[in-house]
Parts: C-alpha cells; sequence; structure tokens
C-alpha cells in the first residue's frame, strides 16, 4: 500500500472571551473534497517536517506559523494509501491573518463544538489530544 506522510497544524488562539480555540479547514479539492481536517500537507523529500509544514501554512492559508512541539503521529489508513501524519501544535506569528487558498471554509473551534463539524477519519484520532489542550 502507498504510503503517503504528510503534517497537520493544530493552530491554536484565543477568543475575545479569552478561551483557547483552534483552526480547522475544509478540504476544496479531491477525493475527501468536503471533510474537515487540520491544515497542512505532504513532506517533500529531504524535507523537515517543521519545514514542510511552515511551508505548506504559506501555501495553503496565506500566513506565517510559529511550530511550537510536536502533539502525536496518526497512522491511518485509507482505502487507497496509508497516511502517516504528524501532528504540530502551532500559533499564528504576530500580525498573521489566514487567506483560505485551497480550501472552501474554516472555523475556529473550541472546546464546546470540537465535534461540530464532519471530521476526516484520520484527524479524529488526534481529537483527544486536542481536547487536553484546550
Amino acid at each position: 500500500m502507498k504510503i503517503i506522510k504528510v503534517v497537520a497544524a493544530i493552530i491554536k488562539a484565543t477568543n475575545e472571551n479569552n478561551e483557547p480555540i483552534i483552526f480547522a479547514t475544509q478540504r476544496g479539492y479531491g477525493d475527501l473534497k468536503g471533510g474537515w481536517e487540520f491544515p497542512g500537507g505532504k513532506i517533500e523529500a529531504g524535507e523537515k517536517p517543521e519545514t514542510a509544514l511552515i511551508r505548506e501554512i504559506q501555501e495553503e492559508l496565506n500566513a506565517k506559523i510559529l511550530v511550537k512541539n510536536h502533539i502525536h503521529t496518526i497512522e491511518y489508513d485509507y482505502p487507497t494509501f496509508h497516511l502517516s501524519m504528524d501532528c504540530f501544535a502551532c500559533e499564528l506569528a504576530e500580525n498573521q491573518e489566514i487567506t483560505l487558498l485551497e480550501h472552501q471554509n474554516a472555523k475556529w473551534l473550541d472546546k464546546s463544538n470540537l465535534y461540530s463539524v464532519d471530521w476526516l477519519p484520520a484527524d479524529v484520532d488526534v481529537l483527544d489530544k486536542i481536547e487536553e489542550m484546550l
């Protein structure tokens, strides 16, 4: 089975009530279009995961991020490939705003509505760890 190595950004911020929130995106392309995920993408040959994540977020969201720490690695078998996804806690760099360049929608979610979107199966596997962060 084909193995695809990717990285995902768990972008954390605070809302107007100073409560922690995380950023989720809805895929706008491909076989998994419409599913919700954490933004990120494929690691290129010879690229470090953190470097790939910074590049992917710039390409997808037109934003600079600060990669904090590795949260979890998800291993998940989709019907046509095996996904290995390194998830990192991140923050937006100072004065950065997000522009969706590849996704059809996005939301900031708090602990109370973390499960309110239709997460892609692999992304569900990290939600318990994210709940602990919130």
